[in-house]
């Protein structure tokens, strides 16, 4: 399942190409203006983004792994199926429900936003990453609803993971704004290729639905009674052959 969740994730951050370059592609062109750190600074800067999903990723995956019991594990599997097909919906433009998260993180980005303020303009490579890892925590309904998705593993590893392959899922719209590359960028706003993933993340998460539902309910199965042992051999007791 593991190799499916990180097709999934990568599918995400490459679905979410418009999103980002909306959200995000303003301050990756701001970067490698007139050459200020170069490619350095650039890679140096979505290294730091990348940073900030697993770390986050791996955060929530540690809280939800300290859940044991077994009735929020089912519901958290649910969650995690309604939420792809949530960003399936919201990136095929189907739905907005998705964008409304954003609010909930704009509160604590204030703060961050301060301090990622006095980081500009980037001079050096350290500079960059220390703006990606500020970028990372800036309020966005995709983030928000990966981070949720990925949470649902319970496994801080798995959970990180998920979130660097989302993150590496980005890099394609942002590194293409970081160099000016707008035929690249035309193409990942192609309404063709976001329908493609969108599709697929919808029927990845009715696939994760219906495997959940069979799986819980082979759970909640009753477990049939052992048969009662007499202590007669011939009437359900087990022959003792020590004495052949």
């Amino acid at each position: 399942m593991i190799s499916n969740d990180l097709l999934a994730a990568l599918g995400i951050g490459l679905a979410g190409a418009g999103h980002c370059l909306g959200m995000c592609g303003g301050i990756a062109a701001a970067i490698n203006l007139g050459g200020r750190g170069g490619t350095a600074t650039t890679m140096a800067y979505h290294a730091g983004r990348l940073s900030s999903y697993a770390a986050l990723g791996a955060l929530l995956g540690a809280i939800a792994g300290s859940i044991n019991l077994a009735q929020w594990t089912m519901a958290l599997r649910y969650l995690a199926a309604f939420l792809l097909i949530g960003m399936g919906l919201s990136i095929a433009d189907w739905w907005r429900g998705m964008s409304r998260l954003e609010s909930l993180g704009a509160k604590l980005w204030k703060p961050v936003q301060k301090l990622s303020s006095r980081l500009l303009p980037v001079r050096h490579w350290f500079q960059g990453y220390l703006l990606g890892l500020c970028w990372g925590l800036m309020p966005c309904g995709l983030i928000y609803s990966a981070l949720a998705w990925s949470a649902t593993a319970q496994d801080m590893a798995r959970s990180g993971l998920l979130m660097l392959a989302f993150g590496v899922g980005t890099l394609p719209a942002m590194l293409t704004t970081s160099f000016g590359a707008g035929g690249i960028q035309a193409l990942l706003r192609r309404r063709g290729l976001k329908l493609l993933i969108a599709v697929f993340l919808i029927g990845s998460g009715c696939w994760s639905l219906m495997m959940t539902f069979n799986h819980g309910g082979h759970l909640n199965r009753p477990i049939a009674a052992e048969p009662q042992h007499n202590a007669t051999p011939g009437h359900g007791a087990p022959m003792d052959h020590s004495q052949h």
